[in-house]
């Protein structure tokens, strides 16, 4: 029974190895396009600029509010509908709508959707390039994998040669043929190449790690890439001149449409500056209306009594009182009208245009518009640096590039050259002509040799590769 659960997890343990995943590295850079963090802050800034438009556009919008409010007043108060003081408790309501609409501002929010379309362009040539750099460091870091793989491969492979020295070594000595030094100097070599192996296992385990940190993975332990099938793929810019992969660079990466965006940002800011020199006219409206439930009184005439005589003066040289016939009325309460007919019967409104004209500001625009005026030779001047980085910089990656490509041919003569040297030391060994040293000193020159091929191969890929970027192919169809 124990045997058949032991079989079982076995068993389990071979399938989960067999299905676990390899990533390609066209995977891995998708993977750090859709994870990693500074693409997604880049993205965020893309965002950010989607705002900046809407809020620019939003300015060509009349700004419309409404208000209202709600009062109970107690005591000698103004009643809002007769504007006569009265003593009592009454409930009052007001509304307003205000619409205002900006005629002429100098240009200014023109210019800034103008500016916010430029600053979105800028933001989406920031996120390429943030793309193209990450896209570059996953390929670095997964060709370094790679490297340390094969290395692996070359030292288990020549480690096999040497169990095979070993044995044949021991039957050697063991017949009396050759010396037992000779046995000892195998064993060392055989112990030296176990402890290169672990070593270079532990360096695939780290480089795996930190590849797998890079793209924001933490199943470490179950993390592993596909190390077959990449190899050296020339799309024939390697053939082409400096100058014209500088031009193309020059018409094709982001650095340089980054700094011509920033300049035409300042340019936007300048104009924006400027136009606070010029008057704003602005059109206004406004709608209010109130409603209270105060009662008022009113005057009218007595119906039962119409008129009433009194005296209005004295005839003085006779002394006969003069009168006159007055209106006789009456104050009557009277209650508060319907809500919907206060409404319509208070209501009022007002509209006009406002002009605002600017004569002094304590120098404010003056000073924006100088700042702006430096702004924008700063922006000039970072863009011919720009262009004269890019230049330096596509010319230490040609230049690069051509080395690491003669690195890699002088490495495969040099392999060449050893690998005929340890055969000829092999052979001397099989028949006694030479030393077990002097054999093993062959045979690790022999290691280094094509250990050293395996680093100038991915190195001369990796190279070859960026200049493949600066030309202008998109890091998406790099191949491999």
């Amino acid at each position: 029974m124990k045997k058949s659960i032991i079989i079982v997890f076995v068993l389990i343990g071979v399938a989960s190895q067999a299905q676990m995943k390899k990533w390609t590295l066209k995977e891995c850079v998708q993977h750090a396009m859709e994870n990693n963090i500074s693409i997604k802050q880049s993205e965020l800034d893309v965002e950010l600029t989607e705002i900046e438009k809407m809020t620019a556009v939003g300015n060509f919008v009349p700004s419309l509010n409404l208000s209202g409010g709600v009062s109970e007043n107690t005591g000698l108060s103004f009643n809002p509908v007769t504007n006569n003081a009265q003593t009592t408790t009454f409930l009052s309501v007001t509304g307003r709508i205000n619409v205002g609409y900006t005629l002429f501002d100098g240009l200014r929010n023109f210019r800034q959707v103008q500016r916010a379309k430029i600053s979105n362009l800028a933001s989406q040539y920031r996120l390429t390039k943030m793309k193209d750099d990450i896209s570059l460091f996953v390929a670095n870091n997964y060709l370094q994998v790679i490297l340390n793989k094969a290395n692996l491969e070359v030292l288990k492979s020549q480690n096999l040669v040497t169990q095979e020295q070993l044995q044949r070594t021991q039957d050697l000595v063991d017949a009396g043929v050759l010396p037992q030094g000779d046995l000892l100097e195998i064993k060392a070599t055989d112990a030296s190449e176990k402890q290169s192996i672990v070593a270079a296992e532990n360096t695939i385990q780290v480089s795996l790690i930190s590849l797998a940190q890079l793209l924001l993975i933490k199943d470490y332990q179950n993390f592993d890439i596909e190390d077959e099938g990449y190899d050296i793929v020339d799309e024939g810019v390697s053939d082409k001149g400096v100058f014209e992969i500088i031009e193309k660079a020059k018409e094709n990466r982001s650095e340089i449409k980054i700094a011509e965006q920033n300049v035409e940002l300042a340019k936007k800011d300048l104009q924006i500056a400027k136009g606070a020199n010029y008057p704003t006219l602005s059109a206004f409206f406004g709608y209010d209306t109130r409603y209270t439930d105060a009662t008022s009184f009113t005057q009218s005439v007595d119906p039962n009594n119409p008129t009433s005589i009194q005296q209005i003066g004295v005839v003085q040289e006779t002394g006969q009182a003069v009168v006159g016939e007055f209106p006789n009325t009456i104050t009557t309460q009277v209650g508060a009208d319907p809500f919907f007919d206060q409404l319509y019967q208070n209501d009022g409104i007002g509209y006009g245009l406002q002009l605002n004209i600017p004569v002094l500001n304590g120098f404010s625009t003056k000073a924006s518009v100088k700042r702006s005026e430096i702004n924008l030779l700063d922006s000039e001047y970072q863009l011919e640096q720009a262009k004269l980085d890019l230049e330096s910089t596509v010319y230490q990656a040609y230049v690069d590039a051509k080395g690491a490509m003669k690195t890699y041919e002088a490495a495969q003569s040099a392999l060449e050259s050893q690998e005929l040297a340890y055969d000829y030391a092999k052979e001397r060994y099989d028949v006694g002509l030479t030393n077990a040293f002097d054999f093993s000193q062959s045979k690790v020159r022999y290691d280094n040799a094509k250990i050293e091929l395996n680093r100038t191969k991915y190195d001369y890929i990796f190279k070859l590769k960026v200049l493949e970027l600066y030309f202008g192919i998109p890091v998406d169809q790099l191949k491999f």
